[in-house]
Order: C-alpha cells, then structure tokens, then sequence
C-alpha cells in the first residue's frame, strides 16, 4: 500500500533562515517544530526534507558539510521525539561557481524532481501528500506533483504571500508555522477518515 507523507522545506521551515547555513553552530529549530513533526509522525505520514542547496554549487560549503549540518539536525530533533525519515536536497544551479554543480536540473525547485524521486524511492502517493514551506518555489513543486501544499509564515512566507497572486494556483492553506499546519494536516485527515467510514 502507498505511504503518505509531508514534505518539509528545511530552511525557514523546520529551523530558522540565516542565508546560507554552512555550519551546524547555526542551526536554530523554529518554535513549535518538534511538536509538529512529532504529531506528523504520529498520524503516521513519513516526513521527507526536500531541500534546495544552492551554496554547494556557489562554494559556501561543501556537500559533507552539507551531510554534517543534516545530521545535526535530525540529532536535535530525535532529541524531543521527533523523526525525519528521509532527506533529499539539490546541489545544483544553472549559475554554479563550481562546474560539476552547474546544471539546470529537475531536482531544484521549483521543478518536482525531488518530490518524484521520494515517491519512488519510498512507495509515496502523491496525490495524498502535502508539501509545506516558505517560498513560491516549494509550493510550485508541489502543485507540479500532484501534492497539496501548505505556505508557512515563517522564513520568507510572508514575502511569498504577497506573491501568491502570480501563481496560477493558490495553496490549499496558509500556516503560521509548521506547528499551524500539521494541526490542519490532521483536521484534513480526519475529515477524510470520517467521511470514508459513512
């Protein structure tokens, strides 16, 4: 049977925006994440980052670096009893300082390359899946997979907000945080429990 999951931008999502974090000394949970992943993972969705990483093609940090400042993050966050089951990001950029970066790739968002290759690497529906984060290009990539998508106010989502009118889509919620929209994750999710039970 398909999984269902959410996939989470990681940066102005699940820990705060600093432009281009390159050091775990940097990393900075945003208020109410942990609870959040943790009712996510209660509900039984698998939580997937799925995350741009433009400064490995522009030479801010390496992809160890990269690997390293992940782990810390999962480490914090196992702390209080919170999971990531998986972490996809893209190292690319059509403008790369490194030249085995430079690439104009399907795995960066806004395309959906990431969220397809999670879907097939770990049995995912799309179509019952939701993607939540702060920028146009997180929700476009969802829309583009068949995903629901969720803006964050966190990060740059209140830039992205007054963006939303050029989408030829809107999202089906806009959040607070992550916590406001795992707490609509689970209303959705009953009510299509209880309408499947009548």
């Amino acid at each position: 049977m398909p999984e269902r999951a959410v996939f989470l931008d990681r940066d102005g999502t699940i820990n705060e925006e600093v432009g281009f974090l390159n050091n775990p000394d940097q990393l900075k949970l945003i208020t109410g994440t942990a609870e959040a992943l943790k009712l996510l993972n209660n509900m039984g969705f698998l939580t997937v980052v799925i995350s741009n990483q433009s400064g490995i093609a522009r030479g801010f940090l390496t992809e160890d670096r990269l690997l390293e400042i992940n782990r810390e993050l999962t480490t914090m966050l196992r702390e209080s009893g919170a999971i990531i089951d998986k972490i996809y990001y893209c190292p690319h950029h059509p403008d790369a300082e490194i030249s085995r970066y430079h690439r104009d790739c399907d795995c960066r968002k806004p395309n959906p390359g990431m969220l397809r290759r999670a879907a097939e690497e770990l049995s995912v529906d799309l179509q019952k899946s939701f993607v939540i984060g702060d920028k146009i290009s997180d929700l476009t990539a969802g829309f583009a997979a068949g995903c629901r998508t969720v803006l964050v106010l966190t990060g740059y989502g209140r830039k992205s907000q007054q963006r939303i009118g050029e989408l030829s889509f809107a999202p089906d919620f806009i959040a607070q945080d992550l916590l406001d929209a795992a707490r609509w994750i689970r209303r959705k999710t009953l009510e299509v429990s209880k309408t499947s039970s009548v």
